[in-house]
């Protein structure tokens, strides 16, 4: 009789799979999440290290990686921190650490929730390991997408598109905009992640090798993609001359508006110089001249004298002037942020006026006033709430169709987007940066720079105090300004009336790749439902 040593697998049996591994240890996980933090506010200006990006999105994702989704929250909070308090530091400049604080944290909590996202799907990612990096992207897309429009109207500062100026990944925005230049991040992020997984977790000696070269090859290679995007280095209309007056203030902070005046007065005398420059055949006359958001906080509609320095400035230049203003109106208490195009000779143009769409909550207008005063006195530094416009910023300048939009406005998809779908030639951002500093200047030109590539439009920034400067359709500045200068710039620029592919498609690859990460959650469900019926 022969015997069978039943400890020993028969030959024929099917092989049983090492079980998966566990989470890094905590020990190691933490820092990875701060680390993450750090790599992700690296890659955004004033530092620009853009390829840090993806290193930051696949640390964050190794970190949560099969964790509990509790654990993976505050891994997520962590690296939300790290990146959101550094990164909006020049909310605090001049209104103290308490908004600064608040803002931080509630952007931190988006990230707290990426963070149990990720943790939440990882059965997905280890029965797919390699659809882990869409899985990655699409996540990103879909915090993302929450995270702009909530609460009041929601808040993308920190996108990871943003940080892509320098990168070939910005030409993806010409495809599908913001949403897929993250996608785009993120999804490298995740190669990497895969990488890093596959090389910890390697039982053959090849593996750790062949896991990271496989990863670092697709990580270089999506950004060589992208250099395969055809955009265009300049507009194919009319050529335009435009002149960018960046008056300056007398000094930065909350208090440049008792400072009114004078800074308006800055606007005028630099544009009546720039007038004597061009009487004496050193400078072009320009066809457009653009101040900046704040440039006459005094109501030149209601204030006769305002009114007449700046029917004096356009009529000395000879080129309507889009103004920004602070109108008073319409109901007692209520004050509206415009730009307003006043054209020599006849001054206001009252049927070319933009009012900003989205006013800031908490510093332009307060939502539930009494219980936020509860929190901070500060609110009540708004006096007057600002009224939300209603139309498109699309003015007709008569050399150009303009699409204006205001401060953090160009932080907002769709907000851009209705300018050039209405019919604008050339983006205009006006801006008031006096209240905060180079850092959020650099950030504001970076968001510039995604929309001109997004729209295949020329753009351009102008700012009380800087930075200002021209953008062409691929994203290239030009004649940027120095911060807290005055300095006028004036330049020739192709205007444009075509539409890019993120332009038609508008806000669709949001919503299908954000479409994507809830079916990802839903997956991730079914998987976890299966492993504990078994």
């Amino acid at each position: 009789m022969t015997t069978v040593d039943s400890s020993q697998p028969r030959a024929d049996a099917p092989r049983v799979p090492d079980a998966a591994p566990r989470p890094l240890p905590l020990r190691v996980a933490v820092p990875l999440a701060v680390a993450a933090g750090l790599a992700l506010l690296a890659a955004f200006p004033p530092y620009g290290v853009w390829p840090l990006a993806p290193v930051g999105v696949a640390l964050l994702a190794v970190a949560t990686h099969r964790r509990r989704v509790r654990a993976g929250a505050g891994l997520g909070l962590l690296t939300g921190v790290a990146l959101f308090a550094p990164l909006l530091s020049w909310t605090n400049l001049h209104t103290g650490y308490l908004p600064w604080t608040l803002l931080s944290l509630l952007q931190a909590g988006y990230l707290a929730l990426l963070g149990a996202a990720g943790a939440y799907a990882s059965p997905l990612a280890d029965r797919l390991r390699w659809a882990w990096p869409a899985l990655t992207g699409v996540l990103w897309v879909g915090q993302e997408a929450l995270r702009d429009r909530t609460p009041f109207g929601g808040f993308p500062w920190g996108r990871l598109a943003f940080s892509q100026d320098g990168s070939p990944l910005l030409r993806l925005a010409a495809l599908g905009g913001a949403p897929l230049v993250t996608f785009a991040v993120a999804l490298t992020g995740g190669l990497l992640a895969a990488a890093l997984w596959r090389a910890r977790d390697g039982r053959r000696r090849w593996a750790p090798v062949a896991g990271l070269t496989a990863g670092a090859v697709g990580a270089v290679a999506l950004p060589v993609v992208g250099l395969l995007v055809p955009v265009a280095a300049a507009g194919d209309g009319d050529t335009v001359t435009v002149a960018i007056v960046q008056g300056n203030v007398p000094r930065l902070g909350l208090d440049f508006n008792a400072q009114r005046k004078a800074v308006l007065g800055n606007h005028v005398d630099a544009t009546v110089e720039l007038a004597g420059q061009v009487a004496a055949g050193t400078q072009r006359r320009p066809d457009l001249v653009v101040w900046p958001e704040n440039s006459s906080d005094i109501d030149p509609l209601r204030d006769a004298d305002a009114g007449a320095q700046i029917s004096r400035a356009a009529d000395a230049v000879g080129a309507p002037i889009l103004v920004g203003a602070v109108l008073r109106g319409p109901d007692d208490g209520q004050v509206r942020n415009a730009g307003i195009l006043w054209r020599p000779g006849t001054g206001p143009d009252l049927g070319q006026v933009y009012t900003k769409r989205h006013p800031v909550p908490f510093a332009e207008y307060v939502p539930m006033r009494d219980l936020a005063r509860m929190v901070s006195k500060q609110v009540d530094r708004v006096r007057a709430d600002f009224v939300p416009g209603t139309e498109p910023g699309v003015l007709r300048a008569g050399a150009a169709v303009l699409g204006d939009v205001i401060c953090f406005e160009v932080a907002y998809d769709e907000v851009v987007r209705d300018t050039v779908t209405g019919g604008a030639q050339l983006l205009v951002v006006q801006t008031n940066n006096a209240t905060f500093d180079v850092a959020e200047a650099r950030q504001q030109l970076a968001m510039v720079r995604l929309r001109a590539v997004e729209h295949g439009r020329p753009a351009l920034m102008a700012s009380t105090v800087g930075v200002s400067g021209f953008v062409a359709p691929d994203g290239r500045v030009s004649d940027a300004t120095g911060f807290n200068t005055r300095a006028v710039v004036v330049r020739q620029l192709r205007l444009d009336d075509g539409r890019t592919l993120a332009t038609r498609v508008g806000l669709w690859p949001e919503a299908a790749l954000a479409t994507l990460a809830v079916a990802a959650l839903v997956g991730a469900a079914v998987l976890r439902r299966r492993h504990h019926a078994g």
